[in-house]
């Protein structure tokens, strides 16, 4: 049996149809719709490494595989992929002096506790998450990390404001005014328009073109050793917290976006990632997550195919082995980047209120109300608190507060048999 069924005639998408996860089109615009999800988790695929001293090319290489590796575990069912985790830089950079050996022990043990959560979710089902992790929660993590990643599209929008209006324009363009293909594959259009207006005016970074110049074409990734560490095991552990917060709350929006039940396969995503993160860490790469970027992309494109992920897998894979094609990607300039993320972040936090839409959050609720108020803000605005060595930042505080919080708080308001409206609120 074929892993996906042809979707129509392979060529052409009927305005208003989606291509479900099991489908797919023809190889060559199969191949174009991963190259736009290459394009649209690069730049932060490989901030994290280049943030905290890891190889860019050895995190590419293992985000290439843990994608592949989640689709073969999820069993194609969750569109998905899995770059670079920002919740890692605050331990990580906490932890620079301990050296990268011990850092990679961190990410490592963190994998493997993932692991160990989404083996007790399978074992006991997905309601022992959906208690603690009700709609509201999932949705106010989605919302915080898509007004976490703000800041850094508008600042990108404002260095090159021209190339980012133009870049915004013909993705816009595409979005809404095209018909077909033009419109599903917007942001690799609007990319690609935004880089040569930047090559023509003159805008690449010339330290940059000199880097591509004279980049190699092939060469091997580095690869380093893990070194567990105890002091640092103690930095990274409540980043296992926020990538347990971060995979539910995207699988809920694949689940949002698709219009498919993914409760199912909750337990095998986190699996997945902590394997994809142990392994990382197991040779040198970035812990990784599923990417809200990605589900952005979809969202617009409504190209929900698992093969378009699996192209973009091979694709980081291959790439991670040639210099050359790393260092030309990073001669995108950050007008481009901004035009394109100012979409794609507002588009990850509109699914999140998609989710509490969809569930009938009650935000009459005081618990309910208190407790996202309280985390977006500290992701929006990203709360950065420093306790020790150990710095932590929005995103962080964002999903505790609301991972912890809300258990607590609902269950002082069940012990105080407070209701609102006469009934129990819906959470």
């Amino acid at each position: 049996m074929a892993l996906w069924s042809v979707h129509g005639d392979g060529r052409r998408v009927r305005d208003g149809a989606v291509v479900a996860p099991d489908e797919r089109l023809s190889w060559p615009l199969t191949v174009g719709f991963g190259v736009q999800h290459v394009a649209a988790m690069f730049s932060a695929t490989v901030l994290v490494p280049a943030i905290t001293g890891f190889p860019v090319t050895t995190t590419l290489l293992f985000s290439g595989v843990g994608t592949l590796l989640f689709l073969v575990i999820t069993r194609n069912r969750v569109p998905a992929y899995l770059g670079s985790s920002f919740a890692f830089l605050g331990p990580l950079s906490a932890a620079q002096h301990h050296g990268m050996a011990a850092q990679l022990g961190g990410v490592l043990v963190a994998g493997l506790l993932l692991v160990g959560v989404g083996v007790a979710v399978k074992a006991l089902g997905v309601r022992l998450l959906e208690s603690i992790m009700p709609p509201v929660v999932t949705g106010a993590v989605i919302v915080l990390v898509g007004l976490n990643l703000a800041p850094t599209a508008t600042k990108a929008f404002g260095a090159q404001p021209v190339i980012a209006v133009i870049t915004l324009a013909v993705i816009l363009g595409c979005t809404a005014v095209a018909r077909g293909l033009l419109s599903r594959l917007s942001v690799l259009v609007g990319v690609l328009v935004g880089w040569a207006a930047a090559w023509v005016s003159g805008n690449l970074d010339g330290a940059r073109l000199d880097a591509l110049a004279h980049a190699a074409w092939f060469g091997p990734p580095q690869f380093t050793a893990p070194q567990i560490q105890p002091s640092v095991i103690l930095l990274v552990i409540p980043v296992v917290i926020v990538l347990v917060a971060e995979n539910v709350g995207h699988v809920k929006a694949v689940a949002a976006v698709t219009g498919r039940d993914l409760d199912g396969s909750v337990g095998d995503s986190l699996i997945a990632d902590g394997l994809a993160t142990a392994l990382a860490g197991s040779g040198g790469g970035s812990g990784t997550t599923t990417y809200a970027e990605n589900i952005g992309v979809m969202a617009a494109t409504r190209v929900y195919s698992t093969a378009a992920y699996g192209v973009a897998g091979l694709n980081a894979v291959l790439l991670s082995m040639s210099p050359k094609f790393g260092a030309l990607v990073n001669t995108i300039p950050a007008g481009v980047l901004g035009g394109a993320t100012i979409l794609l972040y507002g588009m990850i936090a509109l699914v999140g209120v998609r989710i509490w839409l969809a569930d009938r959050v009650d935000f009459a609720d005081p618990v309910n109300l208190t407790v996202v108020a309280v985390a977006v803000v500290a992701g929006a605005g990203d709360l950065t608190v420093q306790i020790g060595d150990a710095v932590f930042s929005g995103i962080t505080w964002g999903a505790v507060a609301v991972v912890c919080g809300y258990p607590l708080l609902r269950w002082l308001a069940n012990r105080g048999g407070r209701e609102v409206n006469g009934r129990r609120p819906r959470g």
